[in-house]
């Protein structure tokens, strides 16, 4: 695994474009932690006891990035990707048939979406949707990029974990 394929911000950008440029390195960070791999590879729960697959990190990641970008930000209410009353937490769990190929489209077009909204935004606009447990208070663009730049960090870490159990692959 190579740190080749991914870009880093300038350290010397302002803060929105270290913001996105922060993002999208977390982004592409995942789907390197995911090359290489098969689909059977990807589904492989390979830290027990606990659920967690790549695979499931990415489709879970499809489903944040729709949360926040087209429900938090643009009200758009969207409906979950992969999970139900049935199960939750179906992110987590593909099934046999689920594809690497389908993840990732979905994944990729749901960050494509996300640019897009978040486009014409200024990082203090508010949100139009969903707001903050407890408080009620909007989210602005700036709180939801940090935000997911946390959300990503934190599963690359387990992306991690997972890809050097499957095939003892190391990376930044």
């Amino acid at each position: 695994m190579t740190t080749s394929e991914r870009t880093k911000p300038s350290t010397l950008a302002g803060e929105r474009e270290m913001l996105e440029g922060w993002l999208d390195h977390h982004r592409q960070t995942l789907a390197l932690k995911c090359s290489g791999l098969d689909d059977e590879q990807l589904r492989e729960t390979s830290v027990p006891p606990s659920e967690l697959s790549l695979l499931g990190l990415v489709r879970h990641m499809a489903g944040v990035e729709r949360g926040w970008f087209r429900n938090t930000l643009a009200a758009e209410k969207a409906e979950l990707i992969y999970c139900d009353d049935a199960d939750p937490d179906g992110d987590f769990h593909p099934g046999a048939t689920d594809t690497w190929a389908d993840a990732y489209a979905t994944w990729q077009a749901e960050i494509a979406h996300a640019r897009e909204l978040a486009a014409p935004h200024s990082l203090d606009d508010l949100g139009a949707g969903r707001r903050a447990l407890g408080t009620g208070e909007p989210f602005n663009l700036r709180w939801i990029y940090t935000h997911m730049i946390e959300e990503y960090a934190r599963h690359n870490g387990h992306a991690d974990l997972l890809r050097e159990r499957i095939d003892g692959a190391t990376g930044e």
